[in-house]
């Protein structure tokens, strides 16, 4: 079959993953400009040059057998490294935290920069809408993005899918990128819900990261809620205080400062890990339907594509 999947974070590449093992031809499309999703790097200009910063999960863990395999051979092909100050199942991308979905990404055909508006069915086949183009035919669509965004694009074909992830509510995070002119040797590496604080991390402290002090410190869901209309310049303000405060220590001006406000960071479902529409031909996977984690992410699509070949 050709088969369109909507999102290429981690639980579309590994539905398209399953897919592509068993002969399947599959497009993705996602409105990002490269791989990331949950496992995003932004990267900027700061005044000591060039930084990366893992602003979306700050690590991820490796606990389920099948999992854990894939992360094996990630770590193999030196796409990631254990980081056991997170935790004793917990790994980080190397260089960067989006180093392995970029590597699952280059091996599929992706359409980066296409946000989907629609999808339509036109007899047997699925149209792709991106703004007022259509693109197909395809045999089956799977959508792999965020409840919030999946529900309008399941309503018109499958009520029970769009009622299960209208039935989510995703909450928000707030996550902080500081650039500091030389280490704070006062606080530890990782720093896990002090405050308002969910994660702090010394993001160079990471394996194979370039030099430089740099940090990020993501809030918590309420606090991210109440602060969510927040301009970006004052949530880093508020943050670096919270940091400061969890490790008892007066913190120095930041060399760089940014911030950015993930809307739907940890959904609140507990569905099935996998929707799958025979009849249709219709999918959606996601961490939305079991936990807000990349791990199950990866098993949900992983499911789904498994599902699909069947």
């Amino acid at each position: 079959m050709r088969v369109a999947i909507v999102g290429a974070g981690i639980a579309g590449l590994a539905c398209a993953d399953r897919l592509h093992e068993t002969g399947h031809n599959i497009t993705l499309f996602d409105k990002a400009r490269g791989a990331g999703g949950r496992m995003s790097t932004r990267r900027v200009t700061t005044p000591s040059g060039h930084m990366a910063y893992d602003h979306g999960a700050t690590h991820f863990t490796a606990r389920s057998l099948e999992f854990r395999s894939l992360v094996d051979l990630w770590h193999a092909q030196g796409l990631v490294a254990p980081w056991p100050v997170a935790g004793v199942h917990a790994w980080v991308g190397t260089p960067s935290m989006n180093a392995p979905i970029r590597a699952q990404a280059n091996a599929h055909d992706v359409w980066w920069s296409s946000p989907v508006t629609a999808l339509t069915r036109d007899g047997q086949d699925w149209w792709v809408h991106i703004e007022a183009v259509r693109h197909g035919p395809f045999e089956a669509a799977v959508v792999a993005i965020p409840a919030e965004q999946a529900a309008p694009l399941l309503s018109l074909h499958d009520f029970d899918m769009a009622r299960a992830a209208m039935s989510v509510r995703s909450h928000p995070c707030w996550s902080a990128m500081y650039l500091f002119a030389k280490p704070i040797v006062t606080l530890p590496d990782f720093i896990r819900g002090v405050g308002p604080i969910s994660y702090a991390v010394r993001n160079s402290a990471k394996p194979a990261r370039a030099p430089g002090e740099t940090w990020v410190v993501q809030s918590d869901w309420a606090w991210s809620e109440q602060h969510l209309t927040r301009d970006p310049a004052r949530v880093c303000d508020l943050l670096l205080s919270a940091l400061g405060e969890a490790g008892g220590t007066a913190m120095p001006e930041p060399l760089h400062a940014d911030a950015h406000r993930w809307l739907f960071s940890q959904p609140s479902g507990r569905e099935p890990e996998l929707l799958w529409n025979d009849a249709l031909r219709l999918g959606a996977c996601g961490d939305w339907l079991s936990h807000g984690f990349v791990e199950y992410a990866w098993q949900s699509g992983s499911a789904l594509g498994r599902a699909i070949a069947r």
